[in-house]
């Protein structure tokens, strides 16, 4: 709101690699197993849309990379991933338990159900 650029990543490989948990604990300002009640400095949660901007665009912003990743538009690289759900319609206790469906790199295919 103020104009400060989100860059947001994993602490890998203190931390586990997927951004799931990110975007949980960012959401929930919650541990893995649901404390503290109400989230660790609640006033700090995100919302989805600012994890999701902070998590792609961000974190391309901060290594100087955002006019080539970190959006899904013409001549950029195409890397993504698609959940079996819209997390920005589930709740924040669904989050970590999403499947990822495909995983995608500069715009081919890598991984995913099937591959």
């Amino acid at each position: 709101q103020d104009g400060v650029k989100l860059a947001l990543g994993s602490d890998f490989p203190v931390e586990v690699a997927t951004p799931l948990w990110g975007l949980y604990g960012g959401l929930t300002r919650m541990a893995a197993d649901g404390t503290p009640a109400g989230g660790w400095r609640p006033e700090h949660k995100l919302s989805m849309d600012e994890l999701l901007t902070g998590f792609t665009a961000g974190s391309a912003y901060a290594q100087f990379a955002e006019n080539r990743l970190g959006r899904l538009k013409p001549g950029y690289q195409a890397d993504f991933v698609v959940f079996e759900r819209d997390l920005r319609l589930t709740p924040g206790n669904e989050i970590m338990k999403t499947k990822v469906l495909s995983t995608w790199v500069a715009g081919q295919e890598v991984g995913g159900v099937g591959k």
